[in-house]
Parts: C-alpha cells; structure tokens; sequence
C-alpha cells in the first residue's frame, strides 16, 4: 500500500471514530487507539515515514497545548498537590515494574528498568484530549491534573535520560535554544499576532509550528526530549492566550482536526495482538505492575485533593502513552528489549489509555458546568476572605 492509499483509509478511520465518538458520547481519543489496534492486526497496516513524523509531530504540539491550558497561578497554588500525585504516580509503577520485570520475568536489568520507565509514565495526550472534549480545562480537577502529569512525564524523562541515554555536544545547544524560546516567544507573540494574526492564512500558528519543529530537530540531535520544554513552552505562553481565546481555538481545529488522530491510531498500529495472545499471563503481570501501584498510591493523595473526584483523577492518572511509547521504542532500538517485549510494553501502555480512561468517563466523569460554577463560588468565597 502505498503512501496515499494509507493516508486515505486511516483518514476513513478517523472520520469513522468521530462519528462514533458523537453517537456513543466516548473520547475521540480511545475510539481511535481502538481501531488503530483492529486496522494493524487485521487488515494488517502498517505505519509509514510520513505517519512517523506527523504522530511524533502531535505528540508535541499537543504536549504545548496542554501546557497552554495550565494557570500558573492555580499551579502555583496547589503545587504540593501536584508534585506529591506527580511523584507517587512515577516513583510506584517505576519500582514495581521495574523490579516484576527482572524477578518475575526473568528479563535483563537494562530490559526490567526500560519497563519501569516505560509503564512509569501518565499520558499527557490523553488526559488532555479527555479534558479538552469535555470542557474541564478551566476547571480546578482539569489543571490539577494536568499539572500533576507533567510532574510525572518530567520524572519519566529525567529517569530515562540518566539511566540509558548519553546527551552530545548538540545538548547544551537545545539547552539554551529551549530556553530562549521560553523566554523570548511570550514577549513576541503579542507584537507578531497583532501584526499578523487574525488571517486566514494563520501565521501565528505556523510560527508556534516552527518554535516545535525547531526544538525537535534539536532535541532529536541531543538525544534529548522536546515534549518537556513544549510543555513549558506553552506554560509560558497560558496568560496570552487566556486573552486571545479565538486564537486558541483555531490552533486547538488545526491540532484535532488533522494532526492528533494520527498520533493516536498509530499508538493502536504499534500493538501485535499475536505477540500478545501468546504471553497473556506476561501481559496481566505487566498491566498489574503498572495499575496496582497507581491506583494504590495516586488514590488516596488525589481524594484528600478534590475529595468529589479522587476516583476520576486516579483513573487519569493511570494512564499512559506518549512517553510510554518513546521509552519502548527506544529499548527496542538500542536492543535492549526484543520485538515480543516491546509488543507487550506497549500493548499495556494502549490498555491502559483505553480502559482506565473509559471507566473514568462512563462512572467518574465530573460535569463541566457544574465545576465552574463550582470553581467561581470558591474563587468569590476566597478573595471575600481576603477583602
């Protein structure tokens, strides 16, 4: 199958998902890992260079629009909140993993701490999706949570960087640049966007583009990550786009509209459901080291933060894909782990975006309206204290 017969029936699998996903009322997000997974092991798809390039692409861009969501002051204020769920959520699926790995399983230490690392890991991607779909980005759970995995993927990352990967002469240079971009792009943008903004050719938004493409090269010349400094990047850049609301919303169309859905389906390509089959007892210890600690250790953390949505945050905060992926795949090439390891890693990563994700929707899901009004009686109550 060549190039465009692929993209034109993975583009009907996306159109497919979206229709389901309004019928069902089920994230867009699960229905197109879902049908990512039957399209590979069925009709037998595989991914392609340009696929490649625009998941790992969406990776990013949707990593900078998560952090754009985040409000440094809401952060700020419950930062002890975020950082203890962020660190639990880490710290216990990476020791039981890691440690089921090498005495259960009998794999290597360099494979056992690859599955800690990758099972370790709270997917950005589909918190936000769920967040964004169903309007609690600018609710208190929404930014908890999402300051909460950042905590997570920062420890996932760092942990991968030191254990297994030697950063080059390049890092120093994505060093500064990643910093520079932070720095500078905030003071920019208001004087870019005003001269140039508001256009149908958009060029506000091809210039967050290239400030992503550019720390991806960088990063991918590094042997570093691009995800935590997109993160900030789009922290950084919370406040102006909290004053241009119409911007956002066209650089959210652009991001879910085209680019997102591939990240997605090809998360569901990368499953061999034969691999699978023929280690299900594997697979139940490794989905088992990634969820018990998780949800043993986020619970009781995530309750006393928002007792209403304890379970809901859990449930966010158990799963994974992104940095879950990245991890596998980087064992998979440095030889480290083997085609059947990575199969099960990454079929436990994709479980747990779907299941933990579809329960928390179909039980726990908190209604948007009622947080915000929630969150403004708070907001009254506490500057009437104040005053």
């Amino acid at each position: 199958m060549d190039a465009v017969q692929l993209a034109a029936v993975l583009a009907a699998i996306v159109l497919l998902a979206s229709v389901i996903s309004v019928e069902l009322g089920v994230t867009v997000a699960l229905l197109e890992l879902t049908l990512g997974v039957v399209a590979g092991n069925i009709f037998h798809l595989g991914s392609a260079g340009w696929l490649d390039f625009i998941a790992a692409f969406a990776s990013i861009v949707l990593t900078f629009l998560a952090g754009m969501e985040v409000d440094p002051v809401c952060m700020r204020r419950r930062v002890k909140a975020s950082v203890a769920i962020g660190l639990v959520s880490f710290i216990g699926p990476f020791v039981v993993a890691s440690l089921a790995s090498y005495f259960l399983l009998g794999w290597t230490t360099r494979a056992s701490l690859i599955a800690g690392t990758a099972l370790s890991t709270t997917s950005l991607a589909v918190v936000y999706a769920v967040l964004i779909e169903r309007g609690l980005t600018d609710t208190s759970i929404g930014k908890l949570l999402m300051s909460a995995t950042f905590v997570t993927d920062l420890c996932t990352a760092l942990t991968l960087s030191a254990i297994f990967i030697k950063p080059n002469l390049w890092f120093p240079v994505f060093l500064v640049v990643s910093l520079a971009l932070i720095l500078t792009l905030p003071r920019v943008a208001p004087w870019f966007f005003g001269r140039y903004g508001d256009r149908v050719i958009e060029p506000e938004i091809k210039l967050v583009f290239l400030c992503l493409l550019v720390l991806m090269v960088l990063a991918n010349a590094s042997n570093g990550h691009a995800v935590l400094p997109a993160f900030v990047l789009g922290l950084v850049m919370s406040r102006h786009y909290s004053e241009h609301r119409e911007e956002q919303k066209r650089l959210r169309i652009v991001a879910f509209a085209f680019l997102t859905p591939f990240f997605f389906i090809k998360g569901g390509l990368n499953v061999s459901l034969g691999a699978v089959g023929a280690n299900l007892g594997l697979l139940g210890i490794l989905l088992a080291a990634k969820m018990l600690p998780k949800i043993g250790l986020v619970y009781p953390l995530a309750r006393r933060a928002d007792r209403r949505h304890g379970t809901f945050a859990t449930l966010l905060m158990s799963t994974g894909l992104t940095f879950g992926t990245i991890s596998s795949l980087y064992g998979l090439n440095a030889g480290i782990i083997d085609k059947t390891q990575f199969s099960l890693l990454v079929t436990v990563v994709v479980a747990s975006a779907v299941v933990p994700t579809a329960i928390a929707e179909r039980w726990f899901l908190p209604k948007a309206e009622r947080e915000q009004g929630t969150d403004r009686r708070h907001a009254y109550a506490e500057s009437e204290e104040y005053v």
